[in-house]
């Protein structure tokens, strides 16, 4: 049934998203909105970049989750932290540089935007999506996925690496 709503709330708002757009103008300067995001996003994976725990967790809600490259890093910002932790304690961190961004908004609230970015990374491209929400006059990440991309043709190859792998972890999950 989660399954069902969640694909309904998105073709709802895929499909309202031209509309959503050009009401939201009327609100907000969405050029400069998304000027501030971008600069956001960019500053959150500097943070990344120069190991600054406190500093690249303070970009993200109290509330928010962060779902990973592996099918089980699926984690509350505490979680996500704990797990970060000793990889900026040992000045080890992810360094990332946005290639493509778009950045969306809602007609619902001006506070409120998501974004999709294709990434140049140590796992070469990667794409990173999210939510985010304006907080005190600050955008900050509710939610963020980061995902490897893979070439088409490739998807054969990858899958006969990954497939032993997933096929037992998909066990453990039903």
């Amino acid at each position: 049934m989660k399954k069902v709503i969640g694909s309904i709330s998105f073709l709802v708002l895929f499909a309202c998203h031209g509309k959503m757009e050009s009401k939201i103008t009327n609100s907000v300067d969405i050029t400069k909105e998304k000027e501030t995001i971008s600069a956001m996003l960019d500053s959150f994976n500097v943070a990344a970049a120069k190991s600054d725990y406190d500093g690249y967790f303070r970009f993200y809600t109290d509330n928010a989750i962060f779902i990973g490259t592996d099918a089980t890093e699926n984690w509350n910002k505490e979680a996500f932290m704990k797990w970060a932790k000793p990889a900026f304690d040992k000045k080890r961190t992810w360094n990332f540089k946005s290639i493509k961004r778009n950045i969306y908004f809602t007609d619902s609230s001006p506070d409120f935007a998501w974004f999709d970015e294709l990434l140049n990374t140590q796992m070469k491209i990667c794409r990173g999506s999210g939510v985010l929400v304006k907080q005190d006059n600050h955008w900050k990440v509710q939610q963020y996925v980061l995902s490897m991309t893979i070439p088409n043709e490739k998807i054969e190859d990858v899958l006969k690496i990954k497939a032993p792998i997933e096929d037992s972890l998909m066990k453990t999950m039903r």
